[in-house]
Parts: C-alpha cells; sequence; structure tokens
C-alpha cells in the first residue's frame, strides 16, 4: 500500500508538470503569431503595404472599403488564410465566383502591387494572409478610422472553398438572428457582430442587394429611399451603386449608427440591427459614442484577424498571391 504521504508528494510533482506541459501546448497553437514576426526578415514590411495602401486609397477612397472587405470575405472562410484572392484553373476551383464575392469583391489589382513590391524587397517572406490583414488595417486608418496592433506569421493556404464562401459569409438580406447566428459560428458575440457592422460607414453596394429593401420594407425613411431610387430602379441597373453610408460615405466614422436611428440602412441587414431588436441600445450607443465604436471595431479586427491562422510548416507563403507556388 502507498502511503498518503508517497501519494500527496507524487502529486505535487506531477500538477506543476502537466501545467507545464499545458502552457506549452497553448503557446505551441497560439504563439506563432508575433508582432516582431518580420523585425529580422523583412523589416519594412509594414511601410512597404501602408504606403501602397494610402497611395490607392489617395486615388479612389471607395478602394479603403475594398480592401477592408477582402479580409473579412478571407477570414470568415476557414480562417484567415488569404485562400479568396486565388485565381481559378482548369483543376481548382477558388472562392472568387461563389455568390457574396462574384462581380463584387475588388481591389485585388492592389494586393498583387502590394505583392510584387514586398517580393522585391524581401522574397517568399510576407504571406498574402498577412498583407490582407495588414492592408486592411492600413485602409481603415487611412480614411480616418482607428489602427490596432496586429500579429503576423500568417502562412497561405493551399485550397479554398467555394460551398464555404456561400454559406459562411454573411447575406444582405439576413434578418437580426440569422445575423447573430452568421457571426456566432465564427466565435463572435452579438456586440462584436454590431461592432463589426460597423464597417459599412464606407464603401458601396449594388442595387441589386438593397432593391427590394427600397420598394418593399417599411422600416425606411422615405426620403432616403426616394433619394436611392432615382440610382435604383424597380428592375434594370443592377450594378449601380450607392453608399453605404450616405452621410459621409469616405470618412471612416459612427455616422452609419447615426443612419439606422433614422431608418436609412442602406441594406436590410443594415437596418436590423435597428429595429425593436435586442442590438437598439448598442446601436444609440454606438451613434452618442464615436470612441466607443472605434474601440470595439478595433478589438473586433484583431479577433476576426486570428480566425484559424495557418502557422508554423502549414501552407505556404505564396509568392503570387493568385496561385499556389
Amino acid at each position: 500500500m502507498v502511503s498518503s504521504s508517497y501519494s500527496l508528494n507524487m502529486h505535487n510533482i506531477l500538477l506543476p508538470t502537466c501545467i507545464l506541459i499545458l502552457f506549452a501546448l497553448i503557446k505551441t497553437s497560439s504563439g506563432q503569431l508575433s508582432a516582431n514576426f518580420y523585425a529580422s526578415s523583412c523589416p519594412n514590411f509594414s511601410s512597404i503595404i501602408s504606403s501602397a495602401v494610402n497611395s490607392a486609397v489617395s486615388n479612389e477612397a471607395r478602394m479603403g472599403a475594398s480592401l477592408l472587405r477582402l479580409h473579412f470575405h478571407d477570414c470568415f472562410v476557414n480562417g484567415c488564410d488569404a485562400s479568396v484572392l486565388l485565381d481559378d484553373t482548369a483543376n481548382f476551383t477558388g472562392e472568387k465566383t461563389a455568390g457574396p464575392n462574384n462581380n463584387s469583391l475588388r481591389g485585388f489589382d492592389v494586393i498583387d502591387t502590394i505583392k510584387t513590391q514586398l517580393e522585391s524587397s524581401c522574397p517568399g517572406v510576407v504571406s498574402c494572409a498577412d498583407l490582407l490583414a495588414t492592408a486592411a488595417r492600413d485602409s481603415v486608418v487611412a480614411l480616418g478610422g482607428p489602427s490596432w496592433n496586429l500579429n503576423f506569421g500568417r502562412r497561405d493556404s493551399t485550397t479554398a472553398s467555394l460551398s464555404a464562401a456561400n454559406n459562411n459569409i454573411p447575406a444582405p438580406t439576413l434578418n437580426l438572428s440569422g445575423l447573430i447566428s452568421s457571426f456566432s459560428n465564427q466565435g463572435f458575440t452579438t456586440n462584436e457582430m454590431v461592432a463589426l457592422s460597423g464597417s459599412h460607414t464606407i464603401g458601396q453596394a449594388r442595387c441589386t442587394v438593397f432593391r427590394n429593401r427600397l420598394y418593399n420594407e417599411n422600416n425606411i425613411n422615405s426620403s432616403f429611399a426616394t433619394s436611392v431610387r432615382a440610382n435604383c430602379p424597380s428592375s434594370g441597373g443592377d450594378n449601380n451603386l450607392s453608399p453605404l453610408d450616405a452621410a459621409t460615405p469616405t470618412s471612416f466614422d459612427n455616422a452609419y449608427f447615426n443612419n439606422l436611428l433614422n431608418q436609412n440602412g442602406l441594406l436590410h441587414s443594415d437596418q436590423e440591427l435597428f429595429n425593436g431588436g435586442s442590438t437598439d441600445a448598442q446601436v444609440r450607443t454606438y451613434s452618442s459614442n464615436p470612441a466607443t465604436f472605434s474601440t470595439d471595431f478595433a478589438n473586433g479586427m484583431i479577433k476576426m484577424s486570428n480566425l484559424n491562422p495557418l502557422t508554423g510548416s502549414s501552407g505556404q507563403v505564396r509568392t503570387n498571391c493568385r496561385r499556389t507556388n
């Protein structure tokens, strides 16, 4: 029979050992992204990306929203792995022709330009996934929004998922429960969903995705509906564009939430955030507290940029973001 004192001593030895092993596993799984990942291998990567993003946004303010959206549509499909950038080939189907992306996502040429500059400076070093995460942040900053700290070391996928792109990216026709569920599937709380929806303070949408709201919904400001209908007829003009935030369309601010209070949400999913439901109070808070929105949005973006990244020996660092090596 083993003495109780021996058992106690063994327990005291084993417990710290188990804790150390657990910490080691946690560090292995989450510690491969770091702020200093490119400190020696490509110290200028951040300035290269920010300079190119500033130039692109200066040429066309809408590009800021497009680059932010690219990152979002990437991360919501099997994690932030740059799968959204892969072109279709004779033997490979990517995500670009998925319903939420086809004839809608843009900014690929800007990503190509930045990647070429990075390859010239640091060949084979900076991943397309890290490029997307950084370009999204720099785009928000370029339009007057908040910045946030990023960790790096994401690697690029060699695969893509058309079905996941069709199923995971929240549609502009979703009601509040659908939005909550879509974001919850990615690990986001309802509050984080509302904060991230504030990205619609910049960018534009095609008539085809909000026409039904203009002509068939009642929770819309009549003057607003009339003004938008001028560029979105009941039939035709599917690709005509309207700003998601008509008040300050090229400034990253909290005007989006003020629009919702006035029933000036362009998309059905936008107005669902302020339609007598559980998120009304948060919309009111953001409409009157821009600093709170900025903080919550930045924190939400940090969380999104860390969705299931490939690290270590997984994936690859593509030399061309459109195709695998």
